[in-house]
């Protein structure tokens, strides 16, 4: 039965230990085998020799203190300041520490943020983690190999915090990146313009040459493409027997920033440079508002395509490709010519017994696409009746609405009988320049004019009266 079940046995153990001097005890321990002979005792532990001491030192105190006759009352009351005067300083230290710490923190985030884009706004940060580019569908389309934010920002020649601020999103936010304001449509109403500040617009200008202008948009689009025109988007229809437009509602608005994110994305892009791209090319519509004093731009819905950046129209034209093909494809099979500038889809054909057909399947299509047609808009034109197309004749050739032409002689005439201020009736900061616009336009879509319509300008410009 071993000690720990035998009380008097270990009762009896005890006081026999207790009744010796180290020296013994040791003595007999190394006599019955079990301490080794030449082994010395070991020393205290280095812990408990200091406590000993720190102890001794507090003991040693004490009975100083009650040496010297003082009160238990008042060397309670010294002990409690002490220990209260080691608890301050103790939390002074933790104080001191945590706020070493949190310092040690924030230079670490500031340090991340200068490297990294790990939050770009409510609901539009999702994917940020995602820097895995599809590098040979990059290389196969002649696009940039970017991976994450900071190739993006060094190939737009700005840092990563100049980024962060140009694409940050805010519903409400106190500095905007746009200049908004309307001009009126022919149709009527106001059409609202989002024309970028100078930061904004050099980055989407990278954008456009760098990846956009990269890419080729279908055969069918002729708006905003090089050597493409309203003349060449009117040209494929000329002498047909019916010519159909149609416009779609809204155009850049519909285009929204998940669908923008998604073009980047399918180009190979990973979901942060596609995140990144899409908010340096998109914005909600804002209206001003007031609180408290300050003046905020709140949106008022989700970030889409403004209409005044120069990444919208290639933006729409890559978008529209699928939308092009489509259409293509169900006007071959009714014997119909598509071609599409921006918004306003153009249709031709000499059957039009198949008008019914072409109108449901095309307006599926434009449906299922993401789009709305404007049906005020929709004209079916025959041949009996003037053809337009963007504002061009093509009955027999592509030619000006012959009342512009009268018109623009009249104003020709009339600038250099009268002078070019008389005829500025809509006050147009310089006239010279819109003439000179009007004239080239006019040329363009007819070059046969240019003989009668040069000359003309300069006598204007010049305020010379001649005979047109």
């Amino acid at each position: 039965m071993s000690d720990e079940k035998d009380p008097q046995k270990a009762a009896l153990v005890k006081a026999v230990l207790a009744s010796l001097d180290d020296a013994t005890a040791l003595s007999r321990m190394k006599t019955l085998g079990f301490w080794p002979v030449h082994e010395p005792v070991p020393g205290d532990p280095p812990g408990e020799i200091v406590e000993r001491a720190e102890l001794d030192a507090e003991l040693a105190t004490l009975v100083k203190i009650a040496s010297d006759g003082e009160k238990p009352e008042k060397a309670l009351q010294r002990e409690r300041i002490r220990r209260w005067k080691e608890s301050r300083e103790r939390r002074k230290a933790k104080k001191a520490e945590r706020i070493a710490e949190a310092k040690q923190r924030a230079d670490a985030w500031r340090a991340q943020r200068a490297e990294r884009l790990v939050y770009a706004g409510l609901g539009v940060s999702a994917g940020l983690h995602d820097v895995e580019s599809d590098v040979a569908t990059l290389e196969a389309c002649g696009l940039p190999i970017w991976r994450d934010a900071r190739d993006v920002a060094s190939a737009l020649g700005i840092s990563i915090a100049k980024l962060r601020w140009l694409t940050f999103h805010r519903r409400g936010a106190t500095l905007v990146h746009y200049h908004r304001y309307g001009i009126p449509k022919k149709t009527g109403g106001i059409r609202a313009i989002s024309a970028p500040k100078p930061a904004l617009a050099e980055a989407q200008q990278n954008v456009q040459s760098l990846v956009l202008q990269r890419i080729a948009p279908s055969d069918e689009a002729h708006g905003f493409v090089r050597e493409r025109s309203v003349v060449s988007n009117a040209r494929p229809h000329v002498g047909r027997a019916v010519v159909v437009n149609l416009d779609l509602r809204d155009f850049f608005p519909t285009i929204s920033f998940r669908r923008v994110k998604g073009l980047f994305a399918k180009l190979g892009y990973s979901e942060q440079v596609a995140t990144v791209l899409a908010l340096l090319c998109t914005e909600p519509p804002r209206v001003p508002a007031e609180l408290d004093g300050q003046r905020y731009h709140v949106a008022l819905g989700a970030r889409v395509l403004p209409q005044g950046a120069c990444t919208s129209p290639a933006i729409t034209n890559l978008i529209c490709r699928r939308l092009d093909a489509r259409l293509r494809g169900i006007a071959r099979a009714l014997g119909f010519t598509y071609t599409r500038y921006a918004d306003d889809l153009t249709f031709s054909g000499d059957d039009p017994t198949k008008l019914a057909s072409l109108f449901g399947m095309v307006r599926k299509v434009i449906a299922s696409e993401g789009f709305a047609e404007h049906e005020g808009k929709t004209r079916v034109m025959r041949r009996g009746a003037r053809q337009e197309v963007t504002g061009v004749v093509v009955n027999r050739a592509v030619r000006l609405p012959r009342d512009e032409k009268r018109a623009l002689r009249a104003l020709l005439y009339n600038c250099a009988r009268f002078g070019m201020e008389s005829q500025n009736r809509d006050g147009r900061p310089s006239f010279a320049s819109y003439l000179r616009g009007r004239v080239a336009w006019a040329v363009m879509v007819e070059p046969a004019l240019g003989p009668r319509l040069f000359p003309a300008l300069e006598r204007a410009l010049e305020g010379r009266r001649s005979d047109l």
